[in-house]
């Protein structure tokens, strides 16, 4: 008889949801709270703040690092395939062709979108 092992995921679902959930709350609990003006005006390295203090942070910034971070995952899976390339044969050259150029229309996407550029 087969042995289905969902229940055992369900367990370690919940207790993950619980962990995280527990360590959520633990600082509203444990932690001190004594707000003061002193503490809640804004540093900036031991200077007064000239201007605005909350400025906004252009999308580009975080569409550029997860561009990063797709090349750098992809990297990840080119490695051992080119290290064991000639054992695997056509059919493992034909998939990382394809994921290669799923990966280069994204690229593609990207700098059309304008995602790599900085300013």
């Amino acid at each position: 008889m087969p042995d289905n092992n969902f229940a055992d995921i369900g367990v370690f679902l919940v207790g993950a949801m619980a962990v995280a959930i527990i360590m959520m709350i633990m600082p509203k609990i444990f932690a001190p709270n004594k707000p003061h003006k002193e503490k809640l005006t804004t540093y900036e390295c031991g200077n007064e703040t000239i201007g605005r203090t909350w400025l906004g942070f252009k999308s580009n910034y975080f569409l550029y690092a997860l561009v990063f971070t797709v090349f750098t995952v992809e990297s990840v899976f080119l490695f051992p395939w080119a290290l064991t390339f000639q054992k695997l044969g056509t059919f493992a050259f034909v998939e990382m062709f394809i994921f290669i150029v799923i990966l280069l229309v994204g690229f593609w996407y990207a700098w059309k979108e304008g995602a790599l550029e900085w300013m």
